[in-house]
């Protein structure tokens, strides 16, 4: 089979998935708008709360708040165009706009996952090794290991964008709300090795990651246990990094399950709940999470909205 398209700058994906009529899609379009605007108000109000509080101003809470960034990164490469496809009747996407929204959710994703890695570093150390806590965290190994997670991440993304970018494509159609590394890999006209070896390596890097989280808790457990003060840190620092990481982890295993082995007979609002969950949720619920379990944070966004 042969290429449909002589050059990438021509094609214009169409994609499928969103089923909205013209008498309630404003109703969607105000929902989506206000979801979108709270998610972005929640995570700003933390990041802020932590730049002006120079009492907030260690490594915990700049791992959050490069958590809040990322959370932010990832709901704008969903928002805005699905809320230009509600108010539109053709739902399209050029290649250039379907590939830079792969690279944004790929970036999105894989920062996520990093950035919980190191946060779960950090805890161990501070529950495991207190009294070396502030000697192993230091001010410039906190700004190496944020700059690292945005570095690793890139270089993930920027090398599945460029084998996705060489495939040839003999098909338009996505079904997906947004588009997608795996539905686009599919129209490929030509064999996938490359790219199906790549997701592989990726794979096995976020596996990694999951022990490397796995063994932290493991002995942040057995540590928290020693005492009650260890275990109440447990409770207010450790207990909301465990939700995120969960609920980050499901909700990308499920939807990477559904994009290799789903069936397009399933129901239409199961398969969007499953593709947009990872996007929606985190970075709505992880500022609520966070917020309201740290007592500082709680405090100091009260303080500063009385102001």
């Amino acid at each position: 089979m042969t290429s449909l398209f002589n050059s990438s700058q021509e094609i214009v994906f169409v994609l499928h998935g969103l089923n909205v009529t013209q008498e309630n899609r404003h109703i969607y379009f105000v929902f989506i708008l206000i979801l979108y605007l709270f998610t972005i108000f929640l995570n700003l109000t933390l990041i802020f709360t932590i730049f002006l509080e120079k009492m907030l101003h260690n490594p915990m809470y700049f791992f959050l708040c490069n958590l809040c960034i990322n959370g932010i990164i990832g709901a704008s490469s969903f928002y805005p165009k699905i809320l230009y496809d509600v108010l539109i009747d053709s739902h399209v996407i050029t290649y250039i706009g379907c590939m830079t929204q792969i690279f944004v959710i790929f970036l999105y994703v894989h920062c996520e996952f990093t950035n919980l890695t190191v946060m779960a570093y950090d805890r161990y150390v501070a529950i495991c090794k207190p009294l070396h806590y502030h000697s192993i965290m230091t001010i410039r190994k906190v700004w190496t290991l944020i700059l690292l997670t945005w570095f690793l991440s890139w270089m993930e993304c920027s090398i599945g964008c460029v084998l996705l970018a060489q495939l040839p494509l003999c098909g338009v159609d996505i079904d997906k709300l947004y588009c997608s590394s795996w539905p686009v890999v599919k129209l490929s006209c030509v064999d996938t090795s490359q790219n199906n070896l790549f997701g592989l390596i990726l794979t096995f890097l976020n596996f990694s990651q999951a022990i490397i989280i796995l063994i932290s808790y493991v002995n942040i457990v057995k540590a928290s246990l020693r005492s009650q003060a260890g275990m109440k840190k447990f409770m207010q620092t450790c207990l909301p990094h465990m939700i995120t990481l969960a609920n980050c982890s499901i909700s990308v295993f499920f939807d990477s399950m559904y994009a290799h082995y789903g069936s397009n007979n399933s129901l239409l609002a199961l398969r969007n709940f499953m593709a947009v969950e990872y996007l929606v949720v985190p970075p709505l619920v992880n500022p609520i999470i966070y917020g309201m379990n740290l007592s500082q944070i709680r405090k100091r966004v009260g303080q500063i909205f009385k102001r």
